[in-house]
């Protein structure tokens, strides 16, 4: 009994064998899993000073900068100085459920104070002087967002116009063929 196990079991194992390369396709070669490497980010060992003059509408918007006074990192004068491109200076008040907003228009500066031990950015206003005749100008953000609507629309014309130029280049049919289209010798005749 135990010879007939030992001969199934190895009848088994011999056609499984056999029969494995033929019924699955062999299996690509594993490749090692791709690393990801962390994004390490470097933030400043020391502390940082930077301040923005800006004008602001009568929306409260920031209409342009007038003056800056900038910190010894080039990176952090320029995102402090897109985030006062961007920003809204208004007073709100809450009564109840209620919200109301006011801006005033004047001159304000705005301080972007960098604290390493946190990694924070404190930001500050303070008004410098009211009134200016930029009160009904547009935002600086909303002037940008105008200049890249205006540029996508001017893409997008210029590449419908380089389009319909290479369809207007395009040979005919009888050009790619290298023969005339057949006419027909018979009139078509339509079904009783």
């Amino acid at each position: 009994m135990n010879a007939k196990k030992r001969l199934a079991a190895a009848s088994a194992a011999f056609l499984a064998a056999i029969a494995a390369p033929i019924v699955a396709p062999a299996a690509p070669t594993p490749h090692p899993a791709a690393q990801s490497s962390p994004v390490v980010i470097h933030l400043p060992k020391v502390p940082l000073h930077s301040e923005v003059v800006v004008e602001v509408n009568k929306k409260g918007q920031v209409v342009r900068i007038k003056s800056t006074k900038p910190s010894k990192l080039l990176s952090f004068n320029y995102q402090t100085y897109g985030n006062a491109l961007q920003m809204w200076i208004r007073k709100c008040h809450t009564e109840g459920s209620s919200t109301t907003c006011t801006a005033e228009v004047g001159l304000y500066r705005v301080t972007y104070d960098y604290d390493p031990k946190t990694a924070n950015v404190t930001r500050r206003v303070a008004i410098v002087s009211h009134g200016g005749d930029w009160g009904n100008a547009p935002g600086a953000a909303n002037v940008m967002m105008e200049m890249f609507r205006k540029q996508a629309a001017a893409a997008a014309e210029a590449e419908r116009k380089q389009q319909q130029e290479q369809n207007a280049k395009l040979p005919s049919l009888n050009e790619i063929r290298g023969v005339a289209t057949p006419k027909p010798t018979h009139p078509p005749t339509l079904p009783p």
